[in-house]
């Protein structure tokens, strides 16, 4: 059993915003999915570490879900990244995976993941500075809010005795 982990997949199979027409991204999705299937096995764990998917809500993203949920992997564990603004509440989420049977699907938020003793923890980082190196009290208040959220992730993984692993998807902008 593995873990893998894998950011910026950028899909956008529900919605008409392809990323081959940048520079190195022509077939992304095909060469993904070959490397995938090269790689990861049935029993395998895959971290997807933000930005899965350009639709705007869950029914938009729901075809890069299904892709991704018919790859091979035992879970994959998805965290937020900035461009996913599909993103809703934990529970509304795991309610729409379970309704359209994506059942290999997990969702990193406020929470870890046992994988061999450790606890997958994670948050969507944040940092944006201006040209000074400041940082505005909005941006401030995000990256207070991701902060308090990763220690609950860690604590998380320290009240079920396993060591905890961290995951920060970072946004510079």
């Amino acid at each position: 059993m593995s873990l893998y982990v894998i950011g910026d997949t950028h899909l956008s199979f529900g919605v008409k915003k392809p990323m081959d027409i940048f520079a190195g991204w022509e077939n992304h999705t095909e060469l993904l999915r070959d490397a995938w299937l090269r790689t990861v096995q049935p029993e395998d764990t895959v971290v997807l570490a933000g930005d899965i998917s350009w639709g705007m809500t869950m029914d938009e993203a729901l075809p890069d879900f299904q892709w991704l949920n018919d790859l091979p992997g035992k879970e994959k564990i998805i965290l937020k990244g900035n461009h996913d603004y599909w993103w809703v509440t934990m529970k509304k989420m795991q309610a729409f995976f379970s309704a359209h049977q994506l059942d290999t699907l997990r969702i990193l938020h406020n929470n870890c993941y046992a994988y061999e003793g450790f606890g997958i923890c994670g948050t969507r980082g944040w940092v944006n500075m201006d040209a000074d190196g400041c940082v505005s009290p909005d941006d401030a208040k995000v990256s207070a809010r991701e902060a308090q959220r990763l220690e609950v992730s860690l604590n998380a993984a320290e009240q079920q005795g396993l060591t905890p692993i961290a995951f920060l998807r970072s946004r510079r902008g």
